[in-house]
């Protein structure tokens, strides 16, 4: 029996989080025990604790209730509240995702005291150190001792950083100072192929909306690279609003409270706003579109699963493989471009999506390593 610790503190990571704790209480009950922590970095109701409920995960044994803050601000207060969890519970690992602050804090605070981290979602780079995500995932990699990437692009960028090509040297033990990183397929699709039936059952999304399957674009914009420029919200909001006038085609946009915050007092006629959208609208709302375009990596992943190509509102992605594919341009917050990207795909059917995630097993792949490696 292995106990570990999962960190979340954001809605991405809570969903991730999902596809472990499901394998930890069903195939994995007598051979891992989890305890989550919940950082509080996500406070608001509807971007946390609605999809605890709504995709079954186990209530959080500790919530460190930090809310916001700077960036050293937050990572701070949760990098002590890890840390005194750590040093009462003693887990045998601690489980993280991604690349928030969370992430972050839960890295460092384990590390230090010698408790084996293991990243779900490594080797992931966007090569754009502005980006706190980047400097979050670039450090959380180098000091865990099991890293799991979704994508072999993952894994080669750990390889250029130095790490030991774990598939061929045969180690099977592993510490923080020589890691093992495995390629497994991405949690996220594990999660799609399991709810995506149930999404359908339960979700209202689309009649409470009044939409029409494939007459509309779901858009997503959250990162503050856009909700805290001006000029490049207007940029996109205007390029969207245009696009839904020329074409006849609704833009429904589910908006972060941070977004929400940014556009008071403007109007854009051809964009529907509507509450930020759960686990399983999202999943409805992604089959039903006609395109998606976004500035979220998870939505991108979930709009490949679907099938569906999208716009990229930032400068790089990275998920390149949709990209080289042919399923998803980079935009950026550039009018033209974005207009450019919906023509092109407005007018092509003949796109395809192998299968660059995985198989939907990551979640048993990676409790079967931590099994095998840790304890």
């Amino acid at each position: 029996m292995i106990r570990i610790f999962t960190i979340v503190g954001a809605r991405p990571q809570i969903i991730k989080a999902a596809a472990i704790s499901r394998q930890v209480r069903t195939a994995f009950k007598d051979k891992i025990q989890e305890t989550i922590v919940h950082t509080g970095q996500h406070y608001d109701e509807n971007m946390s604790q609605v999809f605890f409920d709504e995709m079954e995960i186990p209530k959080p044994d500790f919530n460190l209730n930090i809310g916001s803050g700077t960036h050293g601000s937050q990572t701070a207060k949760m990098m002590e509240g890890i840390e005194k969890l750590l040093f009462e519970h003693k887990p045998g690992a601690l489980v993280i995702y991604g690349d928030t602050n969370s992430t972050l804090a839960g890295a460092v605070a384990a590390s230090k005291i010698h408790i084996p981290v293991v990243h779900i979602e490594a080797g992931l780079r966007s090569f754009n150190k502005s980006m706190p995500e980047e400097i979050n995932r670039i450090l959380a990699d180098h000091v865990s001792t099991l890293l799991f990437t979704p994508t072999k692009t993952g894994y080669g960028n750990l390889l250029r950083e130095g790490f030991l090509d774990t598939e061929k040297s045969g180690r099977t033990k592993f510490d923080k100072d020589h890691p093992g990183i495995f390629h497994c397929g991405d949690v996220m699709y594990d999660n799609t192929l399991f709810f995506s039936e149930a999404a359908e059952k339960k979700s209202e999304i689309m009649s409470l909306n009044n939409l029409v399957a494939g007459n509309f674009v779901l858009v997503t914009i959250h990162r503050d690279s856009n909700t805290d420029q001006p000029d490049r919200l207007t940029a996109i909001l205007e390029a969207l609003n245009e696009i839904s006038v020329e074409q006849n085609i609704e833009m429904v946009l589910p908006l972060h409270p941070r977004t929400l915050k940014m556009l008071t007092g403007a109007e854009y006629s051809g964009i529907k706003i509507i509450p930020p959208a759960s686990f399983f609208d999202m999943i409805v709302l992604e089959k039903n579109a006609k395109l998606i375009i976004t500035d979220s990596g998870g939505v991108q992943k979930e709009a490949y699963f679907f099938k569906k190509p999208s716009i990229v509102l930032r400068p790089e992605t990275e998920w390149k493989e949709i990209v080289e594919n042919g399923c998803a341009i980079i935009a950026d917050a550039d009018k033209q471009k974005i207009k450019s990207a919906y023509h092109y795909y407005s007018g092509r059917n003949d796109l395809s999506f192998p299968a660059v995630f995985g198989n939907g097993k990551a979640a048993e792949f990676i409790c079967d390593k931590m099994l095998e490696t840790l304890s």
